[in-house]
């Protein structure tokens, strides 16, 4: 929600249906039934699948299922469960007269005992084939720990739905698996779209102006404030300018020049830096991290062994995302206590098993790769002046920088977010600086001019204007290489992702911070590239689509794009009207005097709790927010923080233990409690 992110595909969101519709009543009177005949026996369980495996549903869609998982066809449901038991992605066939009715008969022949509440529905764009797409998301408690939410897409006369229905550990886990199967759910008959072989358009001045026309569309369906655009062919850069504002209500316009942050996208900058130090003979990728760093352990003794300089940052070492202790807890942070962080840090998957990022493991790539550069200096400093000497002056990226101050005093954007009546408002910033102790994952500030630097090398393959060698191609293309899958056609390398979705290879990554979201992305094959920034929280919604737009305007694609950022910025919208109805705002106040006035995490650190003016504030050093309360289907309450960019963390009170009061917090897979002062 705001923790950095890597801009990557993810499970569904928690879509949910109507209720089932109620069976009728059965007859007061029944006949005699004769004696049941003996039950058969039980069918064998379905063996674990050996490898990814093509597949299709009852009624011939075609999709892929992982490996691992077990899969059992009953009636018109096609259920896939992955080796934890109790979570199930449902690939349901049914015939219906509308995506409602289509999403029930699921539910009856998937679990047509569920309970869970209908949160909202709403219209998605047709795409890959499907028409009459709508999703569902259900309403569940905290401690389900569960989302489930369904899909209805409609082909050939036919309703297929997808139920899903994983817990938060599992479905996270186990990501890419889910995408491998949903980002191949195709029709019967239906091939995607592909630009293999195909030659790109020149971007004259009008597919330019069509790029600029989906921007401007863009920020003004998801208010974002500002959008910075570059976009580079065949060694020039063809367009760089902005749109919009760099503040909310503010007058000064976006541009080249202006400074944004470009969170998780500086992983692909670290990884640079790695790639130098390779290309030097300081190190190698097969390198063991303890050679170069004794001190570094995670808290996994075999896993620590296996990990050598590539794995830092490969998200394949099987470490969970486990962002919620600098997020919460940074005021004190540095490079040292985030790599004395890894040391309590278990996997989750094996070794090389699945993709999983990790925002404290990238963060190491750049520490040791400073410490190797710059051995006297501190951890930190010694990143600093590496990024500075061998990535950033080289390259020319005058720009580009980790000191927040330095950024704020020249050209940059502020962030905004929604307010939690779905209003535009000012983002909360002082979150933004718990990016600093780990900054070789996402904190760096850069623009599109210096962004545009960096991807020309890409594309050049290491090679400067004028065609000075900056970096052998080697050590620099062995960052795209597949270290592992997250869905069918992308993979994860050493802060990139290879995207070949519709035959063309993308190199990309994405970063999200608290009102900051961006992509850069380059086409090796056609020598296209592109960098966008925004300052909106709905800007994740620009980025992503920007990427199909790119490829629609350079291989005279079908137009999907323009429809699927309406339908998402739509429902993004229509999301906090459902969601504000849930809320009681100012906190409850029969629920605010249950709690106590302090609490302390061993981990997550201190939590004041104050009233103001008739609101509830809950103060966690570093920052501060109101918060609401919300009635969960079991009857519990939530507290949620409301402030623009942090809305909807949730801490749940607990029965006391010890005699004190408890609050719980959770990511995916981990829980963390404070405990009454």
């Amino acid at each position: 929600m705001f923790a950095i992110a890597c801009g990557s595909k993810s499970p569904p969101p928690p879509a949910a249906v109507t209720p089932p519709v109620a069976e009728k009543p059965e007859p007061t009177v029944r006949p005699v039934a004769p004696p049941p005949a003996p039950a058969p026996p039980p069918a064998p369980a379905a063996p674990p699948l050996a490898a990814d495996t093509p597949e299709t549903t009852v009624d011939g869609n075609a999709f892929v299922a992982p490996a691992g998982w077990t899969l059992e066809v009953r009636a018109p449901a096609t259920i896939l469960a992955p080796p934890e038991p109790g979570d199930h992605v449902a690939l349901v066939d049914v015939a219906a007269g509308d995506a409602e009715a289509a999403v029930d008969a699921a539910w009856k022949a998937y679990k047509p005992d569920h309970a869970w509440p209908l949160l909202r529905s709403a219209d998605a764009a047709d795409h890959d084939g499907w028409s009459r797409v709508r999703d569902f998301a259900y309403r569940t408690s905290p401690s389900e720990k569960r989302d489930v939410g369904a899909r209805a897409l409609f082909a050939n006369g036919r309703w297929t739905v997808v139920v899903y229905d994983m817990s938060y550990a599992v479905g996270e886990k186990r990501g890419a698996q889910i995408n491998l199967i949903l980002d191949h759910l195709l029709p019967k008959g239906y091939a995607r779209e592909s630009f293999a072989g195909k030659p790109a358009a020149r971007l004259d001045a009008a597919k330019l102006a069509e790029l600029t026309r989906f921007v401007e569309t863009a920020e003004r369906e998801t208010g974002v404030p500002g959008i910075a655009l570059g976009i580079v062919q065949d060694g020039k850069v063809v367009f760089a300018g902005g749109i919009g504002v760099r503040a909310l209500g503010g007058k000064d316009k976006v541009d080249a020049d202006t400074l944004f942050m470009i969170a998780s996208n500086t992983k692909a900058l670290t990884t640079l830096l790695l790639a130098k130090l390779v290309d030097a003979k300081a190190l190698a990728w097969d390198t063991p991290v303890t050679s170069l760093l004794p001190s570094f352990a995670l808290g996994d003794a075999d896993t620590t062994r296996q990990v050598e300089v590539q794995h830092l940052i490969c998200a394949c070492t099987g470490m969970p995302r486990e962002d919620l202790q600098w997020l919460l807890e940074f005021a004190h942070g540095s490079a040292a206590t985030t790599m004395a962080s890894l040391a309590k840090m278990q996997p989750t998957s094996k070794f090389g098993e699945m993709f999983q990022y990790s925002n404290i493991m990238a963060a190491a790539a750049g520490f040791v790769a400073g410490h190797v550069a710059y051995p006297a200096l501190e951890l930190g400093a010694a990143y600093d002046k590496a990024m500075q000497t061998r990535v950033f002056d080289p390259l020319g990226m005058t720009a580009t920088t980790f000191d927040y101050a330095r950024a704020l005093r020249r050209d940059h954007a502020l962030p905004e977010a929604p307010d939690v009546d779905g209003k535009p408002a000012a983002a909360l910033m002082a979150i933004n600086y718990s990016a600093v102790p780990l900054r070789p994952a996402g904190a760096a500030w850069s623009n599109v001019r210096d962004m545009l630097r960096y991807v020309q090398m890409e594309l050049a393959d290491g090679k400067l204007p004028g065609g000075k060698i900056y970096i052998a191609k080697e050590p620099l293309l062995e960052r795209r290489a597949a270290k592992v899958a997250m869905s069918r056609d992308e993979t994860y390398g050493m802060g990139l992702m290879v995207d070949k979705t519709y035959g063309v290879e993308v190199v990309h990554h994405g970063g999200d911070l608290i009102g900051f979201h961006s992509d850069m992305m380059w086409l090796p094959e056609v020598g296209v590239g592109a960098v966008i920034l925004t300052n909106g929280n709905p800007g994740w919604l620009v980025r992503n689509q920007f990427r199909r737009k790119l490829l629609e305007v350079l291989f005279d694609g079908k137009p999907e794009a323009d429809a699927a950022l309406a339908a998402q910025a739509k429902s993004y919208f229509d999301d906090f009207a459902v969601e504000r109805k849930l809320l009681t705002v100012p906190a409850d106040p029969a629920e605010v005097d249950k709690l106590a006035a302090s609490y302390h995490s061993d981990a997550l650190g201190e939590l004041a709790v104050l009233r103001k003016a008739g609101k509830t504030i809950f103060d966690f050093g570093e920052f501060a927010t109101e918060v609401a309360t919300k009635k969960n289907p079991d009857g519990t309450i939530s507290f949620l923080t409301i402030a623009p960019g942090l809305d909807g963390f949730e801490l749940v009170p607990a029965p006391p233990e010890g005699g004190k009061r408890r609050l719980i917090v959770r990511d995916a897979q981990h829980e963390y409690a404070f405990v009454e002062r």
